[in-house]
């Protein structure tokens, strides 16, 4: 099970558009996606586009984090 589920990462948007007195269709315009992404993906729809998701979570002024396991080494990538 993820440690962030599609619902969870769904509310946590919606509060955050909240909080900054945003109404679901200004957040689709800042974020150039369509009001009906921005439902699905506050109701938690978990086969929502991540790249899109990522753009709202951008327009919001939010970043996501990803943290490797514990112990894992990741090499350079060039």
């Amino acid at each position: 099970m993820p440690k962030l589920t599609p619902s969870e990462l769904g509310a946590l948007v919606r509060r955050i558009r909240k909080a900054q007195g945003l109404r679901q269709d200004e957040l689709a315009g800042a974020a150039r996606v369509g009001v009906r992404f921005i439902v699905d993906l506050e109701a938690g729809k978990p086969t929502a586009q991540i790249g899109k998701a990522l753009v709202v979570l951008d327009a919001l002024g939010c970043s996501l984090k990803v943290v490797p396991p514990p112990g894992l080494e990741l090499g350079d990538e060039s």
